[in-house]
């Protein structure tokens, strides 16, 4: 099912304002939501993504920076390897040859070549909020060339 068909059948759904570009192998995916917030640091976001995904999607905050890279292809491996189905990134990844050769959907705002800082600062499974869309764990998640949509259980089906 495509984001427009989602948000259309949702009364409440809520789409994702950012101008997220793609970096994965993989250009539509869809999954409940996990969260993390990290900016500038990648230490929770590497041990969230080791717990396992069972198909989950996880949304990244890293509060929009520009300035370093919070994914690699090291890290996206590792969500690979533990069974998420996509990434969505509110900050930058690097080595994007070798994301897009992956079977993973990742969305960023964009690349940089800078390495994050490994300190451990972050929160893991809060809801985060960024691009006028709120992330709660347990949502749902829609993802596809037209960009991204958020259906909570409190959105109702038309």
């Amino acid at each position: 099912m495509s984001t427009s068909d989602v948000y259309d059948a949702h009364t409440g759904a809520q789409a994702c304002e950012l101008q997220l570009r793609d970096f994965g192998g993989v250009r539509a995916f869809s999954g409940e939501i996990a969260t993390v917030s990290c900016r500038e640091d990648n230490v929770v976001l590497r041990a969230r993504l080791a717990q396992g995904g069972d198909g989950k999607v996880l949304v990244v905050d890293g509060g929009g920076s520009l300035r370093c890279a919070l994914l690699g292809e090291n890290v996206a491996r590792l969500a690979c390897e533990h069974g998420w189905r996509g990434l969505v990134v509110n900050g930058c990844v690097r080595d994007v040859d070798a994301l897009a050769a992956l079977p993973l959907g990742i969305k960023a705002l964009g690349a940089c070549p800078r390495p994050s800082g490994k300190t451990g600062a972050g929160e893991a499974d809060a809801a985060v909020s960024f691009g006028g869309a709120t992330f709660a764990p347990g949502a749902s998640l829609w993802s596809d060339a037209d960009g991204i949509v958020v259906v909570s259980d409190t959105c109702e089906g038309v």
